[in-house]
């Protein structure tokens, strides 16, 4: 697929805001997820272009870097609302809108809120996703801005990746990865200082009620910053304004359950067509998935390694914290992938879950053992298939305590499956096994073969 041609359109105040536009039909302005956002770094990702072509059907996309960013010219540090709305509003008349879908996108909420309510006329739908009403919402302290921009002079790879994934979260590292990079292209201390004051200083709370565009407001449940009561805010607050609360806790709505994102969606703005279309795609889906036969589970079991030496070395704070975010990551990971977490499970360092596709649960367990070396915090990954005792929130039987078994015979990293997971997954495309031999697991009468799975 062709890039997007890049267009400019000039501020008022003369900078150059790059934006390109995908598809044709009623014009839906995507705007930027951040200020240090580059829209052609997300085209460049798979998931990215996926996410635009399909936001792009029976639609004209229109997509736009913010000033100083991506394709944009100006080495500016006026980050103001203000000067944030000179970007949105020079791509409208640029192209000659007089009427448009708006997606105010995490950060960039601000601006959609405060265009919407100044230009009713304008705004036909406002989408608002992981967004809030108030800049506190998207760091914790008042004096953040300090801190932030110091850690950014002092160790600018460290603070890159630190804010690209807390915006992707730790399984979406290929977009982590690309946004740190643009990070690290224009990083300077006082450029941090002045995104981070701007946002600070944002309030749009008193617009609220005066938005008048049908308003649909998103929000991902585990998401802390902003917060769940952010998005609820939101909607109690706009006239007529309709809220979902989706899983996952990733802020790039292409991550994890992408179908149900476009469902909530396409219902709001009426577009049945693509939903029934969608809602046919998923079924086919599922239809040609390799799954276990009726009755049977596959269960994936995930323990950091020697947890009681890293918190000897790190201190248990630290490691408790370190522990806590990535038990988040493998949980948006393991629904990303169709699984269920097992919340009721009192597992100490690990995680249990269960699914009903060999395939995906092979797959949730390799992008699981990424996750946790990119942590700094590597795993013991096993997989069993077999029938479980469902009780409230928990899971029980023999096919349990066989994963369990087979994660602790895994190396760090390591995903072990049994020889049941094997034949039910043999024909993946993408994944190879390597034969470990018969291992003796402990409480059980009978040797296990197991098969170390990876990426082809």
């Amino acid at each position: 697929m062709m890039e997007p041609r890049i267009q400019y359109a000039r501020t008022s105040d003369g900078e150059n805001i790059a934006y390109w536009t995908l598809g044709t039909g009623t014009p839906f302005i995507l705007m930027p997820s951040s200020m240090m956002t580059p829209s052609m770094r997300h085209w460049a990702t798979e998931r990215g272009r996926r996410w635009f072509t399909r936001l792009a059907e029976n639609r004209m996309l229109i997509r736009y870097d913010n000033r100083g960013c991506g394709h944009s010219t100006g080495n500016v540090l006026d980050y103001s609302l203000s000067a944030r709305l000179l970007d949105l509003q020079a791509v409208i008349e640029g192209m000659n809108l007089d009427r448009f879908m708006l997606f105010g996108y995490f950060q960039s909420g601000f601006e959609a809120i405060a265009y919407a309510a100044e230009h009713p006329d304008k705004v036909s739908h406002l989408i608002l996703w992981c967004a809030s009403a108030l800049g506190t919402d998207f760091y914790r302290d008042e004096d953040i801005d300090r801190t932030l921009s110091e850690d950014a002079a002092r160790n600018p790879g460290f603070y890159a990746d630190m804010m690209a994934h807390s915006a992707f979260g730790w399984s979406g590292s290929e977009e982590a990865r690309l946004s740190a990079a643009d990070i690290l292209e224009r990083l300077s201390a006082a450029t941090f200082e002045a995104v981070i004051r701007a946002i600070l200083q944002d309030d749009v709370t008193a617009l609220l009620p005066q938005v008048r565009a049908p308003t649909l407001v998103l929000h991902r449940r585990d998401r802390r910053l902003p917060p769940e009561r952010a998005a609820r805010t939101l909607a109690a607050s706009i006239p007529g304004a309709q809220l979902a609360i989706l899983e996952g806790d990733a802020v790039g709505p292409y991550v994890g359950d992408v179908e149900s994102v476009f469902a909530a969606i396409d219902e709001f703005l009426g577009d049945a067509q693509a939903a029934k279309r969608r809602a046919s795609e998923a079924g086919a889906r599922a239809r040609s998935e390799p799954t276990p036969p009726s009755g049977m589970t596959a269960i994936l079991f995930v323990d950091i390694v020697d947890s009681t030496a890293l918190t000897e070395r790190l201190g248990d704070a630290a490691f408790r914290a370190k522990a806590r975010e990535l038990d988040g990551a493998l949980r948006s990971i393991i629904r990303e992938h169709a699984g269920t977490p097992i919340e009721g499970k009192l597992l100490g360092d690990g995680v249990l879950a269960v699914f009903t596709s060999a395939r995906q649960a092979i797959e949730a367990a390799i992008a699981c053992g990424a996750a946790g070396s990119e942590a700094g915090l590597p795993l013991h990954l096993g997989l069993h298939a077999g029938d479980v005792i469902r009780e409230d929130n928990n899971v029980y039987g023999g096919a349990v305590n066989i994963a369990s078994r087979i994660s602790g015979l895994s190396a760090p990293g390591e995903v072990l499956v049994s020889d049941t997971v094997r034949s039910l997954a043999r024909t993946s495309a993408g994944v190879r096994f390597e034969d470990r031999g018969r291992r003796k697991l402990k409480g059980v009468a009978e040797a296990a073969r197991v098969w170390a799975a990876s990426k082809e």
